[in-house]
């Protein structure tokens, strides 16, 4: 059997970590692959699926190709479909099909670290990231508001009506991130405030994260945001944004080969993964 070939595309790309997990999910399933990193501008992305993207046996997808790939693709998962949005193809020989694996790698962080996703749930900012943790929380039956800044407020307003107009009768609302109050079951940071190099900052204020349960932070890099260390100090349940990067790339693993892996395998390179980023 030929050696088989995946690549992540983005532009730019430099510092990605998916060379890194990618092969060790590999090794750990025992899949004899080779996985690459394809900078592809928008302007060449047509030229490219043609003459290499189509000839790999499946690959990733980071910004800006979400979305921009998918009138390649022969077909779309449910979910991909849902969202709009592809970060994982795989192809065969009938065809191409694109799955967005952000979502359940979202639910298998928490549940890998015991985070209920119910009661009241927070989201920090109105974007990309949390669009999808907001979907996958209502989709569970959990109460969620937008916090965001007053410059967002109609950004947060049009997200609401599409999320409504997909779901139908759930409880969703937003409001000003400076006016938060009250008891808090999950606070999730979808926001860049706190990313390096801008690491000493921190999305909410010390009270507001006294009263949150739990805590999860999509930001990766530093492994422990002010956020995370802060609500762990208060002893609240808090995780940072690498368990999501490893847990969505462990997905596309299984669209692509059906490979199982252990949950120990899968938390030492949730591990050796952030260790690999303070290297670098």
């Amino acid at each position: 059997m030929s050696r088989k070939k995946y690549a992540v595309i983005g532009h730019p790309i430099g510092h990605t970590m998916s060379p890194f997990i990618h092969k060790r999910l590999f090794r750990l399933a025992g899949v004899d692959a080779d996985y690459g990193v394809l900078d592809i501008s928008p302007e060449n992305l047509s030229r490219n699926y043609d003459a290499v993207l189509s000839g790999l046996d499946g690959y990733n997808i980071t910004i800006p190709h979400k979305r921009a790939i998918i009138p390649f693709l022969d077909e779309l998962d449910p979910k991909a479909e849902m969202y709009g949005s592809v970060n994982t193809v795989f192809n065969s020989e009938s065809g191409s099909k694109g799955f967005t694996t952000d979502p359940d790698g979202f639910l298998k962080a928490l549940e890998a670290k015991n985070i209920p996703l119910s009661g009241r749930v927070i989201v920090l900012g109105c974007g990309g990231v949390a669009r999808t943790m907001a979907y996958e929380a209502l989709l569970k039956g959990a109460s969620l508001e937008f916090a965001v800044r007053e410059k967002s407020f109609k950004k947060a307003e049009k997200l609401i009506d599409e999320i409504k107009s997909r779901l139908g009768d759930v409880s969703v609302g937003f409001c000003d991130i400076n006016a938060l109050s009250g008891d808090i079951d999950l606070l999730v940071n979808a926001t860049p405030v706190g990313m390096s190099p801008k690491r000493d900052f921190q999305p909410v204020s010390d009270s507001v994260i006294a009263r949150s349960k739990n805590v999860y932070d999509a930001i990766y890099n530093p492994l422990e945001t002010v956020l995370v260390q802060k609500a762990r100090a208060n002893g609240s349940n808090a995780e940072g944004g690498m368990s999501m990067l490893v847990w969505q790339a462990v997905v596309a693993h299984r669209h692509w080969d059906n490979s199982v892996y252990d949950k120990k395998d899968i938390e030492r390179l949730c591990s050796d993964a952030s260790k690999e980023l303070m290297n670098r």
